[in-house]
């Protein structure tokens, strides 16, 4: 057997010359994929509650690898078909998915009383109508890849079928139902049976239904009320199709992937966590391979969407998160936390940093234990240290904070100096206010920045000061009361406390 520009070709042994053996239904599919290519939607199933979860986050909203378990379809499904040939199907706690899913750009359908996965299309009838395929995936397969449906889509092309199952071998089919072929080297279905129903043989076979489909939309609605809920949850399954259309002649195939990993789905929160382990191990190898350098990455949560540069350094127990974006030539010590961050170039992140929606350039140096919140702009060769927490700041080039410091709503300079125990004292209790502190200011520690107020450029603040009033340039500012000493006051307190005693 060969292929040659997509037709299944059979050699002919007399003449060594290929020759055709096409079904009528693959013959009519060729030639109107010719005259126009085909409308082809795609319908995700995501209206279940998932009640083994235990958990009142919907099913899909789940998050493995930084992103819910509907969204990992959904991108695959959009490198396929367009988004707005995408329908997602939801019903259990609708409005919650659609919230977290809308920014997709997918269309959603409602099916508000979930009585089945046939049911569901059923309801998403009129969305579809316009269309000459559907495919059908599992909005809790997360693993499911663009070049799989679009293998499954391709053959159910070639073989003009009006249904086509994805199929996989498992070494442990258990709980699934297992595809009867009519023959060890045929396409064509002669029966899907389930667990609860397969005779002893049919339990040792490993080949299993996936959930996921190809149909024809006019073979799918044309045949869809045949549909029965005589079954123990009264309930429409689209699994029955394949038994409906065959018994009204129609052609039902299967195609197995090579990747069986890629249809399971989460169904339990140990599921879950074997595909989040899964995706997270991948996201590492693939960084690795771009010349990152993770010390053991099993340790490590590294979201989806994260990216690293080469050379970079990421020690045990990190978390990068979100869109985090880390330059070349980083190194990020242990217990570091950073979620949707920029960071530059050869910065350094010392352990235990907590960083969020924050932007470092290149060649910082941060921590350890430095809080970085959203908001915060720290220039290029800045120092932030130990149990510094900066909050919607801009820090100027080369500038300094490294010890037990707030800075909050304040624009820095370049080249300043904060000491130990500064805040700025940004909120009256009703509004926020900026400190503004300009290029080459030296602040003592212990001082307090009452904003709004702002230091001029060169300017020196006296330690323990509390400034409530503008700096002018290269002054010197003391915001505190005179020193007073009491000669003899601590021994005769002490000769007092001695007498009263005895």
């Amino acid at each position: 057997m060969g292929t040659k520009r997509g037709i299944l070709v059979r050699m002919n042994k007399s003449k060594g010359k290929p020759s055709r053996r096409i079904t009528t239904g693959q013959k009519i599919a060729e030639v109107k994929s010719r005259l126009s290519p085909p409308r082809i939607a795609i319908a995700i199933m995501a209206a279940g509650k998932g009640t083994r979860l235990k958990s009142q986050i919907p099913k899909v909203l789940h998050e493995v690898g930084g992103r819910p378990l509907l969204e990992h379809v959904i991108r695959a499904a959009v490198r396929v078909v367009p988004a707005a040939d995408v329908y997602a199907i939801i019903g259990h706690e609708a409005e919650r998915v659609l919230a977290a899913l809308r920014h997709t750009g997918v269309n959603f359908v409602l099916q508000a009383d979930q009585r089945g996965t046939g049911h569901a299309l059923m309801v998403a009838r009129e969305a579809l109508a316009g269309y000459d395929y559907v495919i059908v995936l599992s909005g809790d397969a997360p693993l499911i890849t663009p070049e799989t449906i679009g293998f499954l889509r391709d053959f159910h092309l070639r073989e003009g079928a009006a249904m086509t199952l994805l199929s996989a071998d498992l070494a442990n089919p258990t709980g699934y139902g297992r595809v009867l072929r009519k023959s060890a080297r045929s396409a064509e279905v002669r029966a899907i049976v389930e667990e609860k129903s397969a005779s002893p043989a049919q339990k040792k076979m490993h080949e299993i239904n996936s959930g996921f489909y190809v149909f024809s939309v006019k073979d799918l609605y044309g045949h869809i009320a045949q549909l029965s809920t005589e079954n123990p949850h009264s309930e429409y399954y689209l699994t029955d199709m394949a038994d409906v259309l065959r018994r009204a002649g129609k052609r039902v195939v299967a195609w197995k992937t090579a990747n069986p990993g890629e249809v399971l789905g989460g169904n339990t929160r140990a599921e879950l966590a074997d595909i989040d382990h899964f995706l997270r191990m991948a996201k590492a190898r693939q960084l690795m391979a771009d010349g990152v350098t993770i010390f053991y990455p099993a340790t490590c949560i590294i979201d989806s969407d994260v990216s690293v540069g080469a050379d970079t350094i990421i020690e045990p127990y990190v978390q990068l998160l979100g869109t985090t974006r880390i330059g070349a030539g980083c190194h990020v010590r242990s217990y570091s936390v950073i979620r949707d961050c920029e960071i530059g170039d050869n910065v350094i992140i010392r352990p235990g940093c907590v960083m969020s929606e924050s932007h470092i350039a290149a060649r910082a140096e941060i921590g350890p234990y430095t809080h970085l919140r959203p908001g915060s702009d720290i220039g290029e060769g800045a120092h932030l240290g130990n149990f510094v927490e900066t909050k919607k700041i801009k820090l100027g080039k080369g500038s300094k904070a490294n010890h037990l410091t707030y800075l909050g709503d304040a624009e820095i300079g370049a080249g300043v100096n904060v000491g130990a125990g500064t805040i700025t004292c940004n909120y009256d209790g009703v509004h926020k206010h900026k400190t503004l502190i300009d290029d080459g200011v030296f602040v003592g520690s212990d001082t307090t920045l009452v904003a709004p107020v702002r230091v001029g450029k060169g300017a020196y603040i006296g330690a323990a000061s509390c400034i409530t009033d503008d700096v002018p340039e290269d002054a010197l500012a003391l915001g505190r009361a005179r020193q007073v000493v009491k000669e003899g006051w601590a021994a005769r307190k002490r000769a007092e406390r001695t007498a009263k005693s005895s």
